[in-house]
């Protein structure tokens, strides 16, 4: 399994904004993606509002690329996001079982 860390930071003013896309749009795709084991959305804090992440677990690199494209590794945005994100960072790991 692969675990998939979407991390975005907003552009200053844009914290509104970001966070109505997050829960009205962003979160219900997530949920609803075949291959996709477990999402956990996470929401700004109030030491970091313009900070919001998805920590996602997907049930292989098939899965995945099935999703996002071959270019899995580039952190990809909803077009509507463009304009009130200022940087996004993705990472990917290999789930340990215990």
């Amino acid at each position: 399994m692969i675990i998939r860390i979407f991390q975005v930071t907003t552009q200053p003013g844009k914290e509104a904004e970001f966070a109505r896309f997050f829960h009205e749009t962003a979160i219900p795709l997530m949920q609803r993606q075949t291959g996709l084991v477990q999402v956990l959305p996470g929401a700004a804090r109030p030491d970091r509002p313009r900070e919001f992440s998805f920590v996602m677990v997907w049930e292989s690199l098939e899965a995945l690329k099935a999703f996002v494209g071959e270019d899995y590794e580039s952190p990809h945005i909803d077009p509507a996001e463009a304009e009130i994100v200022a940087d996004r960072r993705i990472s990917h790991y290999d789930l340990v079982e215990g």
